[in-house]
Formats: structure tokens, sequence, C-alpha cells
């Protein structure tokens, strides 16, 4: 194991998917999670995120967030700054945080694009 493979492991655009289901009033968690979305906005390498209500249970929403890497993702979340905002998410809801490395990306009539879809390795391409 050379020295680089920790980091190559680390290496490339990451997203966070957070599931929520909130017990407060929908629109005291989306206040919540708008100041939450400021300090994240703020942080380096963060790209963008959308929050998402479900259509039928107004209690259910869904954040799914791009980085530029999942160091940046986690020096965000380690930052002392996001205690607070952690703390008052959490009194307003349960959540299932997960970190994922796209594999498959279509953007309309475009053609796929992923790690080995043009028959070449997948390690570090980026898509």
């Amino acid at each position: 194991m050379t020295h680089h493979e920790p980091e190559a492991k680390e290496a490339g655009a990451v997203t966070f998917v957070n599931t929520f289901t909130v017990h407060a009033e929908p629109e005291v968690f989306e206040r919540e999670f708008a100041r939450t979305s400021e300090f994240m906005a703020r942080q380096p390498g963060f790209v963008r995120h959308t929050l998402c209500r479900h259509t039928e249970r107004p209690g259910q929403y869904v954040n799914v967030a791009e980085w530029q890497d999942a160091a940046s993702f986690r020096a965000a979340v380690s930052h002392p700054d996001f205690k607070p905002h952690a703390g008052a998410l959490r009194a307003l809801s349960e959540s299932r945080p997960e970190l994922y490395r796209a594999r498959l990306r279509r953007d309309g009539d475009s053609a796929p694009e992923g790690p080995g879809l043009d028959g070449t390795a997948g390690a570090g391409e980026r898509i």
C-alpha cells in the first residue's frame, strides 16, 4: 500500500443524502433548515443542495447535497459552528444521513456517464 492510496479513495465528488421525518410543523423545520443551508453554502467544497418535501406526506423530506469531495463534507460537519445547526434539526426531526459516490449520471437525452460505461476502468474516473 502506498502513502497516497487512502487519499485516492477520498478523491472526487460525493453526494450527501439525508432523509428527515419531521415531528414539528413543516414550516418551522424549513426555516431552521434554511439557516443550516446558509451555513453549509459558505463551507469550502460545497457545490449545491436541494431540500425536497414529499408530495403526500408533508413531514417527510430529503436533502440531496453535492460536495467536491468527502473531505470537504466531513470538514463542514465537523466544524464547531455546525453543532448548533445539527442540534436544532435533531430537535425537530429524525434523520438518516448517508454519503454516496456517483456511479451513473444521465441528463435528458444524453448517453449515460459513469465508471466503466465506456469500457475503461472506473478508478478515479470523473462523472
